[in-house]
């Protein structure tokens, strides 16, 4: 196994009966992922793509034994759909969701801290492209055609920049163990730090791409737990070399406020902390071959 997901994760999907929801959901299962059910208000004892669908998150978990949720469920009802996945005994939750309103993100980390840390749901996203362990399952949006199964961690604020690492390392013969979307949300569920913290301690993983790119805080934290406590080597890229301060790029997140934040900086801190940036989109893949060629001849 690597981190997240395993065969053996009993996953359901709230939003299944809805279009993109059944369409990725569709994909999950052609792919081997173990999805057991869905959840819809109002469709419980229906059957959509053969499985059965809930009302609530508790009746799916009751009867299927669930574990994880994926999470597509429309920005305004999303984060009371997250607080119910919690409230309902699920461990992971992967929330695709974009354009969530940050104060409904604040009541959700509130809520979320209520509970025991052994008790307490982990969540991935929002607005991410969600986490895969090829040939093992995926919860998410990405196209697994892509991943080609190995030992390298990848984690990211942008869903197809993750995509285009994982591409460009399969080209070379590199393998992704997990590849886990964060999301570009000014406030989510997971940091870099905490995916970082997964892959330290994970034996199927040697080493790790991280993306991220302008704004807010958490690859500079990361840079700091990377030195402070990882010994598996960290390659890192970040988008928004050009972009102006004070214009949003992209992701609600990607927008340069306070010091510390702008593309240059990040760099300038990650590379202190001994982690390898690589200088552009197109070499991150060469850049982990790279820093694997010289571990293994050190």
């Amino acid at each position: 196994m690597a981190i997240l997901i395993t065969k053996e994760t009993r996953i359901i999907v709230q939003g299944m009966s809805g279009r993109i929801g059944g369409f990725h959901a569709a994909d999950m299962i052609k792919h081997g992922t173990c999805v057991v059910g869905g959840v819809t208000p109002g469709k419980g004892g229906e059957v959509h793509l053969g499985l059965p669908l809930f009302n609530t998150v508790r009746e799916a978990v009751e009867a299927t034994g669930a574990t994880a949720s994926l999470v597509f469920v429309p920005p305004p009802f999303a984060a009371d759909a997250i607080m119910e996945a919690a409230d309902a005994g699920i461990q992971t939750a992967v929330c695709v969701t974009d354009g969530i309103p940050s104060q409904d993100m604040m009541r959700l980390k509130r809520f979320l801290k209520r509970y025991p840390v052994e008790r307490k749901m982990r969540l991935i996203g929002p607005n991410c492209a969600g986490v895969i362990t090829p040939g093992v399952g995926f919860m998410g949006i990405m196209p697994p055609h892509i991943y080609m199964p190995g030992r390298i961690g990848v984690v990211g604020r942008s869903g197809t920049l993750g995509y285009e690492a994982a591409a460009q390392m399969k080209v070379l013969g590199i393998g992704v163990s997990t590849s886990v979307g964060i999301g570009g949300d000014p406030i989510n569920g997971s940091s870099f730090r905490d995916i970082l913290e997964l892959f330290e301690a994970d034996e199927d993983t040697d080493a790790v791409m991280m993306i991220g790119e302008i704004g807010g805080p958490q690859e500079a934290e990361a840079a700091a737990y990377a030195r402070d406590h990882m010994k598996k080597p960290v390659v890192a890229y970040i988008a928004g070399l050009s972009a102006p301060k004070g214009r949003k790029m992209g992701h609600a997140g990607a927008i340069i406020s306070a010091f510390g934040e702008s593309a240059q900086e990040k760099v300038e801190i990650l590379a202190a902390a001994g982690i390898t940036v690589a200088p552009d989109p197109s070499s991150m893949g060469v850049t982990m071959a790279r820093v694997l060629e010289m571990r293994a001849a050190a």
